[in-house]
C-alpha cells in the first residue's frame, strides 16, 4: 500500500480549472487499478492532494435542490460569480477568496476502505486544526462538516465537505472558511440548511487576517498523522505531478 500524498498548492484557480484537474488526478488512479486488475499486476496507485484557493463561485452537488439558489444569472454576473452543477454529495455551497478548499484524491485501498470513516477523519483534521487557535470545532448530527456551539442558538458553519467516491479513488473535498467574505452565502441556503449561521476563522478570532499558510500547515500535519500518510510537497508544473 501507498501512504505517500503528493501535495500541491495551486493557489487561486478558476473552479473548472481545477475541477478538470481533478478529474484528470482522479481518472488516472482508476484507470490504472483497473489495468493492474485486468493485467494482475500490483503497481502503487498515487494520492494527491490540492490545496486552492477559487475566485467567487457557487457549487451544486448532484443532490442538491436549485431552489437554495437565491440568484438569477444576471444577479450571479452582477457579482463577479460563477455557477457550476457538480458530480460531489451535498447542496449547495461557496467558494471565494479567503477560503482554503481542500481536495484529497486518495486511493482509499491504500489506507482504510470506508468512506465514512473517510469523512470523519477529514473533519477531525479541521477540528484539530480549529482546536490550535483556541475554538472547539465540532460535528452537527446529520450535517457533514465542522461547526461551532453546535446543539445551541448560535450554531455556525465554519467547514463544508463535500466528496465523490468511485472504485474507492476519491476528489472534491473541504473549505474551511478562514478569511472569507460572508456576504457571499446570504445569497445562497448553506448546503441546504436554513436557519443557521456561517462563519469564518478570522471573525471567531476577532482578526483582520489569519496566515493562511499556517493554517494549510496545521491541516496537514493532522492530516498526515490521522490517516498515517508521508506528505510530500510537489512544486512542478501540473503535468509533472
Amino acid at each position: 500500500m501507498n501512504k505517500t500524498v503528493l501535495l500541491r498548492d495551486l493557489g487561486l484557480k478558476d473552479y473548472k480549472d481545477a475541477w478538470d484537474y481533478q478529474e484528470q488526478l482522479f481518472s488516472g488512479i482508476v484507470d490504472l487499478k483497473i489495468a493492474n486488475r485486468r493485467e494482475e499486476k500490483s503497481d502503487e496507485t498515487p494520492n494527491y492532494f490540492l490545496f486552492v484557493e477559487h475566485p467567487h463561485v457557487y457549487t451544486l452537488g448532484k443532490s442538491g435542490d436549485m431552489g437554495n439558489m437565491l440568484l438569477s444569472e444576471k444577479q450571479l454576473e452582477a457579482k463577479g460569480a460563477t455557477f457550476y452543477k457538480i458530480n460531489r454529495g451535498g447542496d449547495i455551497t461557496y467558494h471565494g477568496p479567503g477560503q482554503i478548499v481542500g481536495y484529497p484524491i486518495l486511493d482509499l485501498e491504500n489506507f482504510f476502505t470506508d468512506i465514512h470513516k473517510y469523512l470523519r477523519f477529514l473533519e477531525e483534521a479541521i477540528i484539530l486544526t480549529l482546536a490550535e487557535y483556541g475554538l472547539k470545532g465540532d460535528r452537527s448530527p446529520g450535517e457533514t462538516g465542522v461547526w461551532l456551539d453546535v446543539g445551541t442558538p448560535f450554531a455556525r458553519k465554519i467547514c463544508a465537505m463535500g466528496v465523490r467516491a468511485s472504485r474507492w479513488v476519491t476528489m472534491h473535498g473541504f473549505a474551511l472558511n478562514v478569511n472569507a467574505d460572508l456576504g457571499y452565502f446570504d445569497n445562497i441556503i448553506p448546503c441546504g440548511i436554513r436557519g443557521k449561521a456561517v462563519t469564518s476563522l478570522n471573525v471567531e478570532l476577532g482578526v483582520v487576517k489569519v496566515d493562511e499558510a499556517e493554517v494549510k500547515a496545521k491541516i496537514i500535519k493532522h492530516f498526515s498523522d490521522l490517516f498515517s500518510a508521508k506528505v510530500v510537497r510537489i512544486e512542478n508544473t501540473e503535468a509533472a505531478i
